[in-house]
C-alpha cells in the first residue's frame, strides 16, 4: 500500500515512514458542547488548529513541522465520522510516540494511532476499500462504516480515508489481540462482503496485507491532566509547559469556533 512515501527514503535505521492519526475536536474537557456541530465545522476546527497549533506542538518537542505533511481527511471511530488529521513523514519510533504523546496531550485525545502503512512484516491486518474516483464524501464514508458495522459490529472500530479510499486497520491491544474480536482472514472477508453489498456507491477492495499499528494514548478517567502521555514524554517540564501553553490556546480557539457557529 503505497500514499506517496518510499520506504527507500528513510535514512536512519530506527527512521521510517510513520503516519499519525488524530482529531482537534477534544475527546474529553471540551470547553463548549460540540455533540450539535456538523462535520463542515469539525472540519473547520481540523483545518484552523492546523494552522495555528499543530506547527507548535510540533516544535515544542522537537520536531521540523517543514519535514512532515499533514493533512485533513474523513476518519471514523467508534462508528461517526469526525474531521480527522494525518501527519506524514521520515520519524524514529521514538519521535513518531514523543510526538503523538504531545498531539493528544494538547488536543485531549484518548489516543493517537501511529502506524506504518508500507510495513509488509507488520503484525496488523489491513483493508483497502475503493470507491470511484470523487464518490467519496464524509457522508459516503459515514455510509461504509455502518454498514460494514451492520455486517460485522467489529468492523465499526475505525477507518481512515485517502482520496477515495477508506482503510481499515485490525489494531492489536497491548495483548496482541485485535480489538474487532476479527482475525485478519475474517476482518477481510467481512469487509468484502461489506463492500459487495453497499448499496449506496459502487465499492471494492482495494488492496489489503500487513501494517504495523500502535495507539499511544491517556486514561482520561484517570489522568485528568494527561499524566500517560506526559510520562512519555520523559516529563520534560519545558516541553509540558510549551504543550500547557497551546493547550489553553487551543481551548481558546475551540470557544472563538464555537462563538461564530452558535455551539453552547
Amino acid at each position: 500500500m503505497s500514499f506517496g512515501w518510499s520506504a527507500a527514503e528513510a535514512v536512519a535505521s530506527d527512521e521510517a515512514v510513520r503516519l499519525l492519526s488524530y482529531e482537534a475536536t477534544p475527546s474529553v474537557q471540551a470547553p463548549v458542547d460540540l455533540g450539535g456541530s456538523s462535520y463542515e465545522q469539525r472540519e473547520a476546527l481540523a483545518r484552523a488548529a492546523l494552522d495555528e497549533i499543530v506547527p507548535e506542538i510540533m516544535a515544542a518537542v522537537g520536531v521540523d513541522a517543514a519535514a512532515l505533511e499533514t493533512q485533513v481527511t474523513p476518519g471514523g471511530y467508534l462508528l461517526r465520522t469526525n474531521a480527522s488529521l494525518q501527519t506524514r513523514g521520515l520519524l524514529s519510533e521514538a519521535e513518531a510516540n514523543r510526538l503523538a504523546a504531545a498531539l493528544g496531550y494538547v488536543f485531549r485525545q484518548w489516543s493517537v494511532m501511529v502506524s506504518r502503512l508500507e510495513d509488509g512484516d507488520g503484525d496488523t491486518g489491513y483493508v483497502s476499500v475503493g470507491f470511484p474516483a470523487g464518490a467519496l464524501t464524509p457522508a459516503l464514508a459515514q455510509g461504509f462504516f455502518t454498514h460494514a458495522a451492520g455486517v460485522k459490529e467489529g468492523l465499526g472500530g475505525g477507518y481512515t480515508a485517502f482520496g477515495d479510499v477508506m482503510v481499515f486497520l485490525n489494531v492489536r491491544d497491548g495483548s496482541g489481540a485485535p480489538y474487532s474480536g476479527l482475525g485478519d482472514m475474517e476482518f477481510a472477508a467481512r469487509l468484502g462482503t461489506a463492500a459487495g453489498t453497499f448499496p449506496d456507491a459502487q465499492a471494492k477492495i482495494a488492496d489489503a496485507g500487513f501494517a504495523s499499528a500502535v495507539f499511544v494514548g491517556n486514561d482520561w478517567a484517570r489522568a485528568t491532566e494527561g499524566e500517560d502521555y506526559a510520562a512519555l514524554l520523559g516529563d520534560d517540564a519545558e516541553a509540558i509547559a510549551a504543550l500547557d501553553a497551546l493547550r489553553a490556546a487551543h481551548d481558546a480557539l475551540v470557544l472563538r469556533m464555537g462563538e461564530a457557529f452558535g455551539w453552547d
